[in-house]
């Protein structure tokens, strides 16, 4: 069977499933981003124009939302799973690996529908509809709206259009194809208010997280003339910016930007719960020669060939060579060692 019919045939027994099934659960992956959000409010929208009995679970500790996503709504929200989860079709969004998901919880569900864009995804779902090349995965559940023949309203339009914008980098990144454009002018011609959900999304920002900018882009460092340019952020970073853990979102798009950059890298200490000591570590490349969800595979991470992370109890500096070694090793593979350290 070809990759195309293999697709075709996971999007129609989804469709099947969302057809015949009458209660739903949905979840995203930890951490949610746009793309994660985005998907789960288009989903809850589309299942209650169908008439069906849908919740969404986020775990607490993911909430409050990021600032920026703080304008959703979340009727039908639930924080622990339903006593009739067994009896629910679970569909999880924009989950590349549930294992390491607060979502897990709710993989005792009738039916699983792993409905993903990340070409790592496990396939952990009974039915798993994976679509590596599609910009989002807010951009499948726009093509399942289709396929259930739903006109978005305007919640489920801005939610797929968040998706959208946010997976993309606005258009910026090598993601973004025709389809997504299109995408994005049928959102458009359903009402969405660009300007408002970009002021939302970039512009309406919170004085801590400029300070934790600022922070962030004094302590920055370049490796091995300028292929690995990371920042590294402490809890002490964060209590004297005033800025929520959240706040960090943006800023590797700095780093990434800078000239010469082959891989970014943005390291957060983490300082709540179980996690404690640990470090949360967000990677971006500039470009295919190196493929960072490798590097974030070999330490229980994962994402995609340009935007990948990973969790890891490594000290700074060891952490800081291994990322150095796993860069050299796709870009040099025939060096034996790193060059000389520079900082910017």
């Amino acid at each position: 069977m070809s990759s195309t019919e293999a697709t075709r045939t996971t999007r129609e027994l989804v469709l099947e499933r969302i057809r015949e099934d009458t209660r739903f659960a949905l979840a995203t992956h930890e951490n949610p981003d746009g793309d994660a959000l985005g998907s789960l409010i288009a989903m809850q929208g589309l299942l209650s124009a169908l008439g069906k009995d849908s919740v969404m679970f986020i775990a607490p500790a993911e909430l409050p939302l990021p600032h920026e996503y703080s304008f959703f709504s979340l009727d039908g929200l639930i924080q622990e799973p339903p006593a009739d989860i067994a009896e629910r079709t679970v569909v999880f969004l924009d989950c590349g690996n549930i294992d390491r998901n607060s979502a897990s919880v709710l993989r005792d569900g009738a039916h699983l529908l792993n409905i993903d864009h990340h070409h790592d995804n496990t396939r952990f779902g009974t039915i798993n509809h994976v679509v590596p090349d599609a910009s989002c995965t807010a951009e499948i559940v726009w093509e399942l709206m289709h396929g259930l023949d739903v006109r978005p309203s305007a919640a489920v339009a801005e939610g797929l259009y968040v998706g959208l914008i946010t997976d993309t980098g606005r258009f910026m990144y090598e993601n973004t194809g025709p389809r997504a454009h299109l995408m994005a002018a049928e959102l458009i011609e359903a009402g969405v208010q660009v300007a408002v959900v970009n002021r939302r999304l970039y512009e309406d920002m919170p004085a801590g997280k400029l300070q934790l900018l600022a922070v962030a882009l004094g302590q920055l460092q370049r490796f091995d003339s300028g292929e690995l340019t990371l920042v590294a952020l402490s809890l002490a970073d964060f209590q004297r910016s005033e800025a929520e853990e959240s706040h960090s979102e943006g800023i590797i798009d700095q780093l990434r930007a800078l000239q010469g950059t082959k891989v970014a890298a943005l390291v957060r200490e983490l300082g709540c719960g179980a996690r404690k000591g640990q470090h949360k570590v967000s990677l971006r490349a500039t470009d295919d020669d190196v493929d960072v969800s490798i590097i974030a595979r070999a330490q229980g991470g994962g994402g995609h060939r340009r935007a990948a992370g990973f969790s890891t109890t490594l000290e700074p500096d060891e952490l800081i060579e291994f990322l150095r070694g796993a860069i050299a090793a796709q870009l040099h593979p025939s060096s034996n060692g790193h060059a000389a350290a520079t900082l910017a």
